[in-house]
């Protein structure tokens, strides 16, 4: 099969389960609307290539009878008693974060390009985000 593209919203919408059948078959679908154009994706096959494209860059180190989690350069980090403990605290911080990159730091330059850690953070349930932050190849 080819890719699909619908030239308009209406033209999409008209046929939504062709546009959502090629995105889930990994085929290009596209919709434009006035000046944008959007791709649709299969949320599984964007999670997969984000983590290749995003490894984690997670720190963690042993400190004062504790572990402690971050990333370089991100605002996030967290801290707890035992090593899962800390991975788990990381996990919800960086929910926070991807709560509040949506909310007011996508357009902050300093935030702005975290667009894809984002995505997978949004697109990963908890124990897929513990895998990536620990490098578990899945």
């Amino acid at each position: 099969m080819t890719a699909v593209h619908y030239e308009s919203y209406t033209e999409a919408r008209a046929h939504l389960k062709d546009l959502l059948d090629a995105a889930g078959q990994g085929r290009i679908a596209t919709v434009r609307r006035d000046t944008g154009y959007a791709a649709v994706v299969d949320a599984g096959r964007l999670r997969h290539a984000l983590t290749l494209l995003c490894p984690s860059k997670a720190e963690v180190v042993a400190e004062g009878g504790g572990w402690s989690v971050f990333f370089p350069g991100l605002p996030v980090a967290a801290d707890g008693g035992t090593f899962d403990e800390a991975i788990d605290e990381m996990i919800d911080a960086l929910r926070e974060y991807a709560e509040d990159w949506q909310d007011r730091l996508l357009s902050a330059p300093n935030h702005r390009d975290n667009w894809g850690l984002v995505q997978l953070i949004g697109l990963s349930d908890d124990a897929q985000l513990r895998d990536w932050l620990l490098g578990v190849a899945k």
